[in-house]
Order: structure tokens, then C-alpha cells, then sequence
């Protein structure tokens, strides 16, 4: 069981402005509580208080603290609380719910963010419980952490069919760390990955059939794929449809089979890691039009050349991805995988070099901060 502090005060990390992750990022004492009564009474009954133990940062709580898209994702205020994808002790839940609510205080719970990565780095976050579910006995609130914001590896996997070849772009980051166990449960009779780190990728829990270096060999470029095509390309580090598409253009041949003989590219990012979004017209753009051309060439006039693309950057905010999720972790299908560089202590320097770390954009697995034991 856990309790509000009779101060109504609390640690957290606090983002005075857009900028500089060194510049921008500090641990305070005495930010104030978080409440329940903040938000609009229509609302109230889907949020509850934890008292955090691990957040997962994600390319999004980068993007939000540098201003590239302030206008679409950018906090209400300043000084705000980074950090979205967490786990923790429900300590507060809504007044007058009663049994219908579906946790109670004391719960061991992990958490994805709804709208947009906040709250979430400090002693007690409010969180939405509709994409919330119970962390099981035999996952610790680290590694649950880290699974709730790895959670899109679930719908990602459950589009390979048994039997399929898979090919995965960033392949050892938070994502793709655990895309890949998933896949394998599923069937998938060969996995190959394209990291920097090549021999990560084939040793336990991740597990790849192959492993290529991308700063050694051109994986598009690689005769025998070209002779044994892959069903799938999984994009998950952006670009993957550039280098397809030129080949398209070029009559170059393909490494994964056109949308006439099933083949699929799936990805949840856009053609650059580190974009800027100032308005609606521009999220439009590259968010829909962009993709939507895609899409039709793909399926249509490209079909017998181009594999299909989809793109799916948005999940659904309800609890059956996180049940999932929790439910293969339990079961031991998924493991955890925490940057080792990590857990990151709570603190101004521990939270900077965290996000320094995702940044980088060259991550072994989820990066995780440690908030309390």
C-alpha cells in the first residue's frame, strides 16, 4: 500500500523551456502534487495518481522537449514533467467510482502516455487507466516499464504469418529488441536485423537469424536476399522506403517481394528520425498525404514491383495492447531488454544523460530512468 505525502509536495524533473537537453532538464524538490481535481470533472473517472518506480523514455520525449513540434505536441506551460511510458503503485483513484473502477490503490500497474509523453518523471504521475494494466508477480517495475513503452512491438508482430522471412531496420533498439521475440513465437521462419551492433542481435533474448552490420554491408545491395526474398521489411529506423522505392525506379532488383506475391514494408516512422512538424498542414503532409501515395502506388501501378506499404504510427488507447503485452511477459515470450547502460538514477545528471542517450538514437534496448525502488 502506498500513501499521498502530507506535504503535497514532490521530486521531479522539470523542462523549463524548449532546448538543450543540459540547459533544459533538472531534478527539483517541491513541485507540487499532482491532482485529480485538475482535470475537467467529465474526464476525471479515467485518471488515476501512482507513485512511479521506472519511466521508459521514447523518441517522442526528445522531440517534445526540443520544440520541433511544439505546436502539435508541445505542454500547456512551462516548467513541465517529461516522460509518459511508466510503472508504479496506484496511490490515488478517482472519488465516488466505487467497484467499477478497474484498479485500486496498492496495485502494481504499467502505463503507456495518451496525446503526448508527459508526467510521468517524478515521484507520483497521473496516468489514464485505459491504457494501463497490472504489472504480473514475475515482472519487476523495470522491466515493465520498459515493456509498456515497447508495447507496439506486440501489433507489429501480429502481422507476420508463420512461415515468413523478415527483415528489420534498427533492429536492436527499444522497439525492435522486442518486435523480434514476439515474431519468432509467431512462426517467422527467418528474422535478420541491420544494427551497428551486430553480435547483440543474435544473442539471447533477442535471437536473430542474421545480423548485419549497416556500416559495413548494404543489405539492399546483398545478392543472396535478392535471390531468397523477405515477405516483410519492418522499418524501424526510418528511410527503408527511400532505398526501396529508388531501386523501384532504377529497375534495380528487390530484397523483399512486390505486393503481387505478398510481400508487406511496415514501419511507424517517417523517411527522417528527427523531423519538425509547426503546423497542421505539415503533420498532414507527412503523416497522411505522404503515406497515402504510398499506399496507392504500392497497391496499384506498383503492385508488381513494390511491396505494400503500411504505416502505422499511432496506437489504440485502450488496455488490450498492454494486457497482451503483460500477459506474454508473464508467460515469459517477451523479455524485458533495458539499455545497459541503464536503469538511470533519479537525478539531474542521471535524467540528462538518459535522454542524451535516446537522443542518440543508438540505444541497446529501452532506456529506462529509475524513480524509486
Amino acid at each position: 500500500m502506498t500513501t499521498v505525502p502530507e506535504t503535497k509536495t514532490m521530486k521531479a524533473v522539470q523542462a523549463k523551456d524548449y532546448g538543450d537537453i543540459d540547459e533544459m532538464l533538472s531534478v527539483q524538490e517541491g513541485v507540487k502534487y499532482p491532482s485529480l481535481d485538475d482535470i475537467p470533472a467529465r474526464k476525471r473517472k479515467n485518471f488515476m495518481i501512482i507513485k512511479t518506480h521506472a519511466v521508459a523514455l521514447a523518441c517522442g520525449d526528445c522531440r517534445v522537449l526540443s520544440g520541433m513540434t511544439r505546436e502539435l505536441q508541445g505542454p500547456p506551460s512551462f516548467p513541465y514533467i517529461p516522460g509518459g511510458d511508466c510503472s508504479g503503485i496506484v496511490a490515488e483513484i478517482p472519488k465516488g467510482v466505487g467497484n467499477k473502477f478497474p484498479f485500486k490503490v496498492g496495485d502494481r500497474v504499467a502505463a503507456r502516455f495518451v496525446d503526448r509523453p508527459k508526467d510521468a518523471l517524478a515521484e507520483y504521475a497521473v496516468i489514464h487507466q485505459a491504457v494501463c494494466e497490472k504489472i504480473p508477480e514475475n515482472v519487476s517495475s523495470l522491466d515493465a516499464a520498459a515493456l509498456a513503452s515497447a508495447s507496439p512491438a506486440i501489433l507489429l508482430a501480429e502481422r507476420i504469418q508463420p512461415g515468413e522471412r523478415v527483415l528489420v531496420l534498427g533492429a536492436g533498439g527499444g522497439v525492435g529488441s522486442h518486435t523480434v521475440q514476439v515474431m519468432r513465437d509467431r512462426g517467422a521462419s527467418f528474422i535478420a536485423g541491420v544494427s551497428r551492433s551486430p553480435d547483440r542481435l543474435l544473442a539471447p533474448p533477442l535471437g536473430y537469424d542474421r545480423a548485419i552490420d549497416y556500416t559495413k554491408d548494404d543489405p539492399f545491395s546483398m545478392a543472396e536476399f535478392k535471390k531468397d526474398k523477405f515477405d516483410v521489411i519492418l522499418d524501424l529506423a526510418c528511410g527503408g522506403w527511400l532505398r526501396i522505392d529508388e531501386d523501384y525506379k532504377n529497375g534495380s532488383e528487390s530484397i523483399v517481394k512486390s505486393a503481387s506475391h505478398g510481400g508487406r514494408y511496415l514501419t511507424t516512422m517517417l523517411d527522417k528520425a528527427v523531423f519538425e512538424l509547426r503546423s497542421i498542414t505539415a503533420a498532414i503532409k507527412l503523416s497522411l498525404l505522404i503515406p497515402s501515395w504510398r499506399v496507392a502506388k504500392s497497391r496499384l501501378w506498383g503492385r508488381s514491383r513494390l511491396p505494400k506499404y503500411n504505416f502505422a504510427m499511432a496506437l489504440p488507447n485502450d488496455r488490450s495492447v498492454m494486457t497482451k503485452t503483460m500477459d506474454l511477459a508473464s508467460k515469459g515470450t517477451i523479455q524485458a531488454v533495458l539499455d545497459p547502460k541503464g536503469p538511470s538514477p533519479f537525478t539531474t545528471e542521471g535524467v540528462r544523460k538518459a535522454f542524451r542517450l535516446q537522443e542518440s538514437r543508438h540505444i541497446h534496448g529501452k532506456v529506462v530512468v529509475e524513480v524509486s525502488k
